[in-house]
């Protein structure tokens, strides 16, 4: 059985939390595949930019860039650049071995 962040996480005991973690089940290795190659292309964004270039929500953008995070897959630059609203966000690049 996989685990996060393997799979969608959730906030024990809260029933909403794991229904929305359940409706990303299916969806969620095709997004994070998505932005991974997104980033692969572009050499490296902010989660602002893979959801205004991939069309997601930000809470989708969040989690799926937290879970590649967890895997190894993006690493964060070190660099910021100003989202939309202004404010600095992390910069993330594909990890050497991802």
């Amino acid at each position: 059985m996989s685990t996060y962040p393997d799979t969608p996480g959730f906030v024990r005991y809260s029933d909403t939390s794991m229904a929305a973690a359940d409706s990303m089940l299916t969806d969620a290795p095709t997004l994070r595949d998505n932005i991974l190659a997104f980033i692969r292309r572009e050499g490296d964004a902010t989660c602002d930019e893979v959801e205004v270039r991939c069309n997601l929500t930000h809470q989708t953008a969040s989690a799926r860039i937290r879970e590649l995070v967890l895997q190894g897959k993006l690493v964060d630059t070190g660099d910021r650049r100003k989202t939309r609203s202004g404010r600095k966000a992390r910069v993330y690049e594909a990890a050497e071995a991802a």
